[in-house]
Order: structure tokens, then sequence, then C-alpha cells
């Protein structure tokens, strides 16, 4: 590789506070290299899901429900994942009712392709989804379009405040049932990069969570203006839900966590073949 001259990679992720944070040591410059030359794309979690599946960008955030469908072009990246560790995605509704009451209903959600969708079905196979952007599921909600909404990113910790009542927390149901976290987003890198550059991608991804952590007020700073109207206080809340340990270095209870995922999804039907989890560190996947 030519080291006179830098190889620009196109890095795509969420517009939200979470993904903000994480990437703002490479937004900003603040962390650099001599090989690469970063652009991001901003998109919402589902655009990205259905890029990623043409391999549209060097670097993506995908959902990891998405990655049985990617695996063939993308290797999972060791930091970038987001996991609720007893908490994750809400199901909310105008009014209370449990969890085996959703079964007929109109859920709004946010992609097919989304992990919480995954694990909602999982729970609840049993409903008609209403896929609806991310951020205007309170709106279907409010308008009667869906009896329930499937809320990801800040919507998790402010549902409240819209006057919604939870039904079930996904993450606390997955840890009360399979004692492990739940692995919701990660990054990954095209397979047809060459080596050094995806390590190098990885290298870089996991100090730019290492510096936003270590100067966090500057990092919560720059994201704040993604967090959707939440003020500092939760921003900082939401942002340390998923941005943290997990993030910097795929802990191995995740992968096993993945795998579990992807492992119910095939036996119950809703991913259409077996997969394993696959690292681009293989120091990571020997774990799996």
């Amino acid at each position: 590789m030519d080291r006179t001259r830098s190889r620009q990679v196109v890095v795509a992720h969420s517009p939200d506070s979470d993904d903000a944070f994480m990437f703002y040591g490479l937004a900003t410059r603040k962390i650099r290299s001599e090989l690469l030359n970063f652009q991001h794309v901003l998109q919402d979690i589902e655009s990205l899901n259905q890029a990623a599946m043409e391999g549209r960008y060097d670097m993506t955030a995908i959902s990891y429900h998405a990655y049985p469908y990617v695996a063939d072009r993308y290797l999972l990246t060791e930091a970038g994942s987001s996991v609720g560790d007893g908490y994750g995605p809400v199901v909310v509704a105008l009014r209370p009712f449990c969890l085996e009451e959703l079964k007929g209903k109109t859920i709004a959600v946010p992609g097919l392709m989304t992990s919480a969708y995954l694990v909602l079905k999982l729970f609840q196979p049993d409903f008609q989804p209403l896929v609806v952007a991310f951020d205007k599921i309170p709106q279907a909600l409010q308008q009667g379009a869906a009896d329930a909404g499937l809320l990801i990113h800040e919507g998790q910790i402010s549902f409240d405040r819209l006057g919604f009542h939870r039904v079930v927390d996904l993450g606390r149901r997955w840890k009360q049932v399979y004692g492990l976290p739940l692995p919701l987003g990660a990054n990954a890198v095209r397979r047809s990069l060459e080596p050094e550059i995806r390590l190098e991608c990885c290298r870089l991804l996991r100090r730019s969570v290492e510096y936003a952590l270590t100067h966090r007020e500057e990092a919560l700073a720059y994201a704040l203006p993604f967090a959707r109207g939440l003020d500092p206080e939760l921003a900082d809340k939401f942002v340390g839900m998923y941005v943290n340990h997990y993030t910097v270095a795929c802990d191995p209870l995740v992968v096993r966590a993945a795998q579990k995922l992807f492992d119910l999804g095939y036996q119950a039907g809703l991913i259409p073949f077996p997969i394993a989890v696959e690292f681009t560190e293989s120091a990571v996947g020997a774990e799996v």
C-alpha cells in the first residue's frame, strides 16, 4: 500500500446521540490515521441495514439482526457494539396492558431488520407490524395508527413524558429469560477491503470510543444536538447505556449472546439460515 497517500473510507452511522458520542473522535479528527481518511454518512439504522445488503459503505453501523443477511459482504468490528445489559428497546402503548395482550395487535416498528423487531418477534410472534420511521412512532400511536409502538434510541427513556405506558422492556425480558446482555447495534467493515485497512478501521473506531469515554464532557456536548430533545442529564444517561466497556471491546459474553440471538431467530423461522458470529479480529472470533 502507498503510505504517501491516505485511503478514503466511507463510514456510515446513525444520527443519534450514542453514535455521535462513539464517533466523536473520528468525526472531529481528534483521532487520525496516516493510512485512512474518513468520510461520514448519517442515516437511520434501517436505511443502513438495507445499504449494507448492497455493500454500499466501507464501514457501517448495522443492527445485529441484519448481520446474517450481510455476512457475505461484511465482518463485525470488535469495537462499536451497542448492548443492552438488562435494558433495551421498549414496547409502549397509550393504555397499560401486558405482553400477552399484544397478540394480534398492530405494532409500529422501526424496521423489520432491527434487532428490536427480532427480539419482539421471539417473545410475541403474533402481531401485525407497521413499519414507521423510528422517530415518528410516538406520533403514529397518538394518531391511532397502531395499538403499540416499539421504541429504540432515545425514545426508550423519554416515552413517559409523552404519556405512554411501558408494556415490556425487551432487554430486561431477554436478561431474565437467558441471563445474557442483548446485542442491538454493531459496526462492520467490508470483507473486500485489504486486511490492513480493515484492521486500521477497527483500531481507529476503538480509539474513538476510548477518546469519547475519557473526554466525556466534550464528547457529550458534541452528542447533545443529536439527542432529540433530551436534557443533558438524560442524554448522559442514554449514552452511558449504550457506549461503555462493551463498546470498547466486544466481551465474549456479548459474542455468546449474539450467537444465541441468531440461533433463536433461525429456530423460530425468523432468520432463514444458520449463521456464526464472525469478527474482523480473529482473537475475538476465537471466543465464539
